[in-house]
């Protein structure tokens, strides 16, 4: 019995422990299920993470990579290989130094260091990368240490901000060229208030050299406005321009003067435009203003070489056919009209040149000038005309100026001998009373009376001029009236003896007075030298004989002996001048004159020589027989000498 309940413990013990090993080995695979299901879902989750890693990683706008202190990179994202321009492959065997640029190596590999001996615990930086075009990336780099178990120990993170860079690169320059721009513009860059100071709010360094004042004097009106710098009289019209400019939203460009810190006066031009917000309203003006002094300077220079003679400073045509019509106004009547015309002007110019003619228009227009009131316009109008307009003058006080003018004309001659050969002028008038009287009449009568005028004077003009040149000459030269009647008497007593004709005779006569008066063209100096003349001077004083024939052609009466004063200095052998004519190719009138013309000289005293006597002048004659003079009329010299 008692074996059997030894046996029925042991055999329920045993089916206790049995049932508890059954329980134990349920719990225990209850719990390795329990701990798959959760591997399971670490798992998903460990996969789902890393999907998610390697998506922002692949997908990731900046670039990332991992690396270690060999240098070498372990991985990088595509965006990383974008902003370097090298494919992963390539990073594998390349360090980051080869594409670093060299200039930010030295910077990276220090702190590198730092970050390799735990000094610091991260570091950024801005570097530049060197692609495989040479071109440059710039990034914004950021570097973090990796407490991993695998050869990454550090993470690198790139920001492309090349864009950027480039852009405030772009804009530095745009700057610096603008401040440039600014500082060279040849005047004031400006942004101001519209107010009646002009309130600036900026100005470029062209102030200083536009109003001699510095920028800052002007902004904000510290020292003084910029209205205070603009000429009274403009300020007014200027602010009214600009109004008008801004209600139609236009440019504005007007010129005004202004007056700079030295009292100096400018012209300046401003140009400009209204500075409006997104509400249409207007905030600001800007603009640039520029001294244009010299381009006004040149602009009344060009005016008045438009409206003025340049030879006597006068009114010139074009100016008297525009003003004349402002005349032609009652409160200008009567309204007189004088046309002057010079005497003799081509007549000077024929013979002397037109230098001496110019002096001649110069001396008129200061008698003009002289005779004329304040009031009157006086104007030259062709090469020896003039014109003067008279307002509020009537027909018998303009005849009173005419009169005066002539006069001052004749006081002008008289005085002025030496300077002036003839200084006469014909001059005519009409006067307009009436509104229905036509200007252009009144100026064509006017013309009309000066004709008549002329036609009175032409009388005796030539006689006139002729006698003034003779006088001039015998002022100028060593000739006078007692060696022409020496040759007169001497010339004629050979034309005699040659049985010339009275016409002849007469011819001769004349020859003999006028045979030099072409020296009136040669200057005092020359004439009166006293020692030998050098080869130039004789080339100038030879001229007188081509002067005397262009005089005398001109002056009716004298055109006969032209010829004669022309030959007066030829050769019988052909080696005189100015043609060179031998023998009998010489007038015979200037083979006369040139013998007693030279012997006249020798028994004279000159300058440059004292007188031969009778004798010594005789055989100087006798010897020159047959090459500088005609021996036929030699002899007969001799015989009458």
């Amino acid at each position: 019995m008692n074996y059997n309940l030894w046996w029925g413990i042991g055999a329920t013990v045993l089916c206790i422990v049995f049932l508890l090993l059954i329980f134990i080995i349920l719990i225990k695979n209850n719990i390795l299920k329990q701990e798959k299901r959760k591997l399971a879902i670490v798992n998903a989750e460990l996969e789902e993470k890393e999907y998610l890693f390697r998506t922002i990683f692949e997908q990731s706008p900046i670039g990332i990579c991992f690396g270690n202190y060999t240098d070498n990179i372990m991985d990088a994202n595509p965006m990383y290989e974008k902003i370097i321009g090298r494919p992963l492959k390539d990073l594998d065997s390349l360090s980051w130094r080869e594409y670093t640029h060299p200039d930010d190596v030295e910077k990276d590999i220090a702190l590198a260091n730092k970050l390799k001996d735990k000094e610091i615990d991260g570091y950024t930086m801005v570097k530049r990368y060197v692609r495989p075009d040479n071109s440059i990336a710039w990034v914004n780099m950021t570097i973090a240490p990796l407490h991993l178990k695998n050869k990454a120990n550090h993470i690198c993170i790139i920001d492309d901000i090349t864009e950027q860079v480039e852009a405030e690169k772009a804009l530095q320059e745009s700057n610096r060229q603008n401040n440039m721009l600014l500082s060279n513009l040849p005047g004031m860059a400006y942004r101001c208030n519209f107010d009646k100071d002009w309130t600036m709010q900026f100005v470029s360094e062209g102030c200083y050299s536009l109003t001699e004042y510095p920028p800052e004097s002007l902004i904000n009106n510290k020292d003084l406005s910029f209205n205070d710098l603009i000429q009274p009289e403009f300020r007014e019209n200027l602010w009214r321009k600009w109004e008008e400019t801004l209600e139609k939203h236009e440019v504005f460009k007007g010129e005004y003067k202004i007056n700079t810190a030295s009292g100096e006066e400018k012209w300046v031009l401003e140009q400009g435009r209204g500075v409006y917000d997104g509400n249409n309203k207007l905030i600001a003006i800007e603009g640039l203003i520029i001294d244009i002094s010299d381009q006004k300077k040149r602009e009344d220079e060009i005016s008045y070489l438009n409206y003025h003679d340049v030879l006597t400073g006068l009114y010139n045509r074009r100016y008297i056919d525009e003003i004349v019509e402002k005349y032609d106004q009652k409160q200008y009547y009567p309204l007189s009209i004088v046309v002057g015309d010079i005497n003799g002007l081509k007549l000077i110019n024929d013979t002397l040149g037109h230098l001496e003619g110019d002096r001649i228009i110069t001396t008129m227009a200061r008698i003009l000038s002289s005779c004329c009131r304040e009031q009157d316009i006086i104007a030259r109008t062709g090469g020896d005309e003039f014109n003067i307009i008279l307002p509020n003058t009537d027909y018998e006080e303009t005849e009173n100026i005419i009169k005066q003018i002539q006069k001052t004309c004749g006081e002008c001659t008289e005085i002025a001998k030496e300077d002036i050969y003839y200084i006469s002028i014909s001059l005519g008038c009409a006067t307009k009373t009436e509104e229905k009287e036509s200007i252009m009449a009144i100026m064509k009568d006017a013309e009309d009376n000066m004709y008549r005028d002329k036609l009175l004077h032409n009388r005796s003009l030539h006689s006139s001029v002729l006698s003034s040149m003779k006088s001039t000459l015998f002022a100028k030269s060593q000739e006078t009236q007692e060696h022409a009647q020496r040759l007169i008497k001497l010339s004629k007593a050979i034309g005699q003896q040659m049985h010339l004709t009275e016409k002849e005779l007469n011819e001769l006569e004349i020859l003999s007075s006028l045979h030099d008066i072409g020296k009136i063209g040669i200057s005092d100096t020359l004439l009166n030298k006293p020692g030998k003349l050098t080869d130039e001077e004789w080339i100038e004083m030879r001229k007188h004989s081509e002067i005397g024939y262009r005089i005398a052609m001109s002056i009716p009466g004298l055109a006969p002996i032209a010829e004669y004063i022309l030959s007066h200095h030829e050769r019988y052998d052909g080696k005189g001048y100015p043609q060179g004519l031998q023998g009998d190719d010489i007038p015979t009138l200037s083979r006369i004159l040139s013998i007693v013309d030279a012997y006249d000289a020798m028994t004279s005293d000159r300058p440059y020589k004292s007188a031969m006597t009778k004798a010594t002048a005789i055989e100087e004659i006798k010897n020159c027989a047959g090459t500088q003079f005609d021996p036929v009329i030699v002899d007969i010299f001799l015989k009458i000498i």
